[in-house]
């Protein structure tokens, strides 16, 4: 049961947060923060500072989770599933979309950079 429910969820998130991640990504400083690897995606469905924060990367982070926050909440109350249980499918699919060269956080907690290779990605992922 749990498994179909996060299957289904993230069948929704690829669909549903297509949106989200775009609208960011045309944001000149989230590009080139992403590009520079100040911020990298995690599990947690939340973008993550690498490193040392400035203002102006915090708050643009912020922000960018708050709206991701939002989006979840709305998608999770739809799905009939708990906001984290949604947040982390999502994560999952936004850490499996990484490219060779943006930064992602490892079940340990460690920042990689993508490779060619697949993500090493939690193992509650769908």
């Amino acid at each position: 049961m749990r498994n179909a429910m996060l299957a289904g969820i993230a069948a929704l998130t690829v669909f549903g947060l297509a949106a989200g991640p775009a609208q960011a990504q045309r944001d000149p400083a989230y590009a080139a923060a992403r590009a520079a690897g100040k911020v990298g995606e995690q599990a947690d469905g939340y973008l993550g500072i690498v490193g040392a924060a400035d203002p102006a990367l915090q708050r643009l982070v912020d922000d960018i989770n708050i709206k991701r926050r939002a989006v979840y909440a709305e998608k999770a109350k739809e799905n009939n599933a708990t906001l984290e249980a949604y947040a982390l499918t999502a994560g999952c699919q936004a850490v499996a979309r990484t490219t060779p060269g943006e930064k992602y956080r490892t079940p340990d907690g460690s920042w990689q950079t993508r490779t060619d290779a697949a993500p090493i990605r939690d193992a509650r992922c769908p």
